[in-house]
């Protein structure tokens, strides 16, 4: 047991540590990503309100919930102690700075993940914070039409104070009753500092990932002539582009076309 408390209090161990909170993050963003592709769906929030509710209402993916908020403080939290050591490890800086082949993003990690750890922050008090907690959140009510596949919105006034949302059928019609933090994301993205913020955010995000994923790799020793290079472009296109894109195009898509 020393010997295991020994190898993750060394440098090589805190970077381990960062690696693999950092590729179970990599994991959580794809999923989080194809969920929230359901706000382009068009259909009056229905698909996004049923997703969230999905997501608070089972046990499974609760737990996956906690284990995620505690990889997010460990992999901030190791990060923030293995600069500090390399600061203190040099406090003071080259007379004449060598070269180096450190990309922009493997220099400005510290810079990039403060302001992801901000945007966390903000983005789960304006969403989840609110979805647990805010009283005042309205709900809605879809109606389905089981013979043709019809659905219609109308906003619902739950009876009890208690209420939190029921699925039933009545005359061959689904009727979903749940909280509509759709609203919530219109109202967000109706306002230009939060989108700009956020598209700010992603691109940080997108830095962060194109130097990240791929040092995890590096770290975990998982190195080979034939295989690093899938890892450089699934790293490069796919976490730095794609993903990133993916989440900027929401907030643009809601200023300017769902609240115009």
């Amino acid at each position: 047991m020393s010997e295991i408390k020994q190898t993750f209090n060394s440098s090589l161990g805190k970077k381990l540590i960062m690696a693999l909170t950092g590729l179970f993050l990599c994991t959580f963003i794809i999923v989080h990503l194809g969920g929230n592709l359901l706000l382009f769906s068009n259909d009056n929030g229905f698909g996004f309100n049923v997703y969230a509710n999905f997501l608070t209402h089972f046990a499974p993916i609760e737990v996956i919930a906690y284990i995620l908020y505690l990889s997010i403080l460990v992999h901030a939290l190791y990060a923030l102690i293995i600069t500090v050591k390399n600061r203190k490890s040099r406090p003071v800086g080259y007379a004449i700075q060598p070269k180096s082949d450190a990309t922009w993003s493997s220099k400005n990690m510290g810079l990039l993940g403060s302001i992801l750890l901000l945007f966390i922050v903000i983005h789960m008090g304006d969403f989840w914070f609110r979805y647990h907690n805010d009283k005042t959140m309205g709900f809605k009510e879809y109606r389905t039409d089981l013979a043709t596949n019809k659905t219609t919105e109308s906003v619902y006034t739950p009876v009890s104070a208690d209420f939190n949302h029921s699925v039933s059928v009545e005359n061959n019609v689904e009727i979903v009753r749940v909280k509509d933090l759709h609203a919530r994301v219109v109202f967000s993205f109706s306002h230009l500092w939060y989108v700009a913020f956020y598209v700010i955010a992603m691109g940080a995000l997108s830095f962060h990932l194109l130097h990240g994923f791929q040092s995890a790799f590096r770290t975990l020793g998982w190195v080979h002539r034939k295989y690093t290079p899938i890892v450089y472009a699934v790293g490069t296109w796919f976490f730095a582009v794609i993903i990133p894109l993916g989440f900027a195009a929401m907030p643009v898509y809601y200023y300017f076309v769902v609240k115009g």
